[in-house]
Order: structure tokens, then sequence, then C-alpha cells
């Protein structure tokens, strides 16, 4: 009998399994959401590159600065999801109080003279010509946290009961507390959201959901009976009521996006060939209102499509949280799913004319380093617990 006793095939065998390994992990990742997310970035980089050109609307060649940008942005996001999504999500849970703790800390950073005022809020860390905006991270610390309060009941329970709840509470308002000091609005409600998502799903008790909706209401009504808003709040809110009735004034942003998107037509203008977008009548055209860019220039099937691509990206997301044995995962999917479908809806609604005008980007698709970074972790986050957690199939 020969037997092998060198050492290329031991080297062989090992490197089969990890490519065998590689590619098991690699087939039980759910290429429908990686397929949809990278076809809203393709979109929205085109976006940006329109809404970015020269006022004239000049050769597209002539201005690639935010371009370039913003693809660098993607690039290192993506790599990061890759990174996260290779990670058990077993091994990231451990490190959800620091995550939570490193978003708080910075949220407080804002505060001080380290912080930047940029569009009326203090939501930004400027330290020479790096730009870092805190709460778009603060999003992915509370999702880690309550994931990990709400799906790991004390005491043998099976469901989070009244402690965990008023635990999770006030876990939930040192960010908020500290986001609503910048002041930005749009982001507190995105936070709010994921509250509600993920304690709606974990089966605490009715009561508790129902009482949130409840202070959620109350709350709403005790601003606006005892004048809490700032005037430009308050403008906004009466510019929804009526967008005609101040146009050249509070209700410019929204009359402009109304016309920008009705000027796309069906088929819309043509992409790089939108007037409203080009003529910068729309402010903010590459961040907060890029629905309006889609709206004008890819028309009425282009911005369709964008919202056919969001309504996948939430069902692919929620269908692994259904399919996850254990509650931490299952919420940690709730929570990303709560945080885009929301964002989404309200970025759309706002260039639609149909909600207030509030500073959130649209997920994957608008510029913005620090908002695209944060959207690809909590899509690592969601990959790594389809590619791990056994109770999902194709």
């Amino acid at each position: 009998m020969i037997t092998n006793m060198g050492g290329p095939p031991r080297r062989q065998n090992d490197l089969g399994r990890t490519l065998s390994t590689a590619a098991g992990g690699a087939r039980r990742l759910d290429w429908v959401l990686i397929a949809c997310v990278l076809a809203l970035a393709g979109i929205g980089s085109l976006l940006v590159w329109s809404a970015t050109l020269p006022g004239d609307g000049g050769d597209p060649l002539e201005s690639l600065d935010h371009l370039v940008r913003h693809l660098v942005h993607l690039a290192v996001a993506v790599v990061v999801c890759l990174i996260l999504a290779a990670v058990d999500y077993r091994t990231v849970r451990a490190y959800a109080p620091i995550a939570y703790g490193f978003s708080v800390v910075t949220l407080v950073l804002v505060l001080t003279p380290l912080g930047a005022v940029i569009n009326g809020s203090r939501g930004w860390i400027v330290i020479g010509g790096f730009q870092f905006q805190p709460s778009e991270l603060a999003k992915v610390g509370l999702i880690l946290v309550l994931a990990t309060l709400l799906g790991e009941p004390r005491d043998g329970e099976t469901r989070p009961m009244t402690r965990d709840v008023l635990f999770c509470l006030l876990v939930m308002a040192i960010p908020l507390g500290l986001v609503m000091l910048q002041p930005d609005l749009g982001t507190s409600l995105v936070l709010c959201a994921i509250f509600l998502g993920m304690l709606t799903l974990s089966g605490a008790p009715v009561v508790w959901v129902a009482g949130m909706l409840s202070c959620g209401a109350l709350a709403a009504l005790a601003v606006w009976w005892f004048d809490l808003l700032e005037p430009y709040q308050l403008d906004r809110i009466a510019t929804l009521m009526d967008p005609a009735a101040d146009p050249q004034g509070a209700g410019y942003n929204s009359a402009q996006a109304l016309i920008a998107v009705g000027s796309g037509g069906f088929d819309g203008t043509g992409l790089f060939q939108g007037e409203q977008t080009h003529g910068r009548f729309v402010p903010e055209q590459h961040t907060d209102f890029i629905f309006t860019v889609a709206g004008e220039e890819l028309g009425f099937v282009g911005s369709g499509a964008i919202i056919v691509l969001f309504a996948v990206v939430i069902w692919r997301i929620l269908r692994i949280a259904q399919g996850c044995d254990q509650p931490y995962p299952r919420l940690l999917c709730v929570g990303v799913a709560s945080w885009f479908g929301f964002q989404a809806f309200i970025n759309i609604g706002m260039g639609l004319g149909i909600l207030p005008v509030t500073g959130l980007p649209l997920p994957f698709v608008s510029y913005g380093g620090t908002a695209i970074l944060a959207n690809m972790l909590a899509l690592g986050l969601v990959l790594g617990v389809n590619s791990r957690d056994r109770g999902f199939e194709f």
C-alpha cells in the first residue's frame, strides 16, 4: 500500500473545503435583495450626476466631482457591507452595546464646538475636510441594542415584558432626545418608527403598542396646542395643507418639486435633460429631493420602478425575518425594514407634495457618505442573518 506523506494534497483538500464553504455561503445570500439594492444605487448614481451638473445643463463630463465622491462612498460602503455579512450575527450581537454607546457619544459631540450647522441643523461633525453625520449611524446602533433587549427576554420568558419595554424606552429616549436637540425632526421620526416596528413584532404586550401610538398622538397634539413647533415647521405644515398659499416663500420647495415631477410625464424628459433640475429650481436635489430628478427625467416609468424596487427590498427583508428561528435576528431584520420603509415613504411623499418637507435622504439613492455607509451596514446585518440562519431557505 502506498501512502502519500507529502503536504500538497492536504493543502489542496483544505483549499477545496474553503472554496466549498465560500460557495455555500454565497448561495445562501439573498441575491434578489442584493440585485435590487445595487439597482437602486446605480439609478441613484445617475440621478446624483444629473442633479449636480452645472446650472446651464452643460456637458455631463464637465462636472464629475460629486459623482466620483458618490461612487467612492458607495464602493467603501459595499465593501463594509460584505465584510459585515461574512460575520456571524451572534458575534455582532456582542458588540451591540459598543455600537450604541459610540452613536450616543458622537451625538453628544455634535452639540459641542465640534458640531457644525448645515441646512439649519447642528447634525454634523466637521474636522478639516471630513464630514460625519452621527444620527445616521445612531439608527444602526439603536436597532442592534433593541434587538438584543427585546429578543432576549429574561428569566426564561418567551416574550418581552413590561420591565423590558420600559428599559427599551429609556434606551431609545437618549438618542432621540439628542437628535431632537439638533434639531432633526426627520431622523427623530425614523427612530420612533424603528422602535415601534420592533416593539410591535417582538411579542410585547399589545397594551404597550397601543400605548405608544396613543402617546405619539397626544404628543403631536400637545406640540400643536402649546405652539412648540419652530416657525419654519409651522410653515411647512401650512404649505402641505395649501401648496399654493405661499409659492415664493414657505411653499417654494414643495411647489417646485411638484412642477419638476409633473413635467416628466409618463416617460420623462430623458437623463441629463431636465430643465427644472438643471435650472436649480428645486434645492438639495442630489440629497433630500432626489426623487424629483427621477420624476422629471425618468418620468412615471422610472420613478415607479424605484418604488417597486423599494417594495421588493422591504419584502425580501421581511421574508428573511419570517424565516428566522430566533427572535434576535428576526427583530434585527424588522428594525431595518421599518427604517428603510418609513424613510423611503417620507422622502418620496415629500417629493410628491403629500408630506411635509423633512431632511431625510432616500436610502441607497441620495448623495451622502454617512447615509450610504449606514444603509449598507444595515443591509450587511440582514445578509448576515440570511446566510447563517438555517431556518430560511430560498
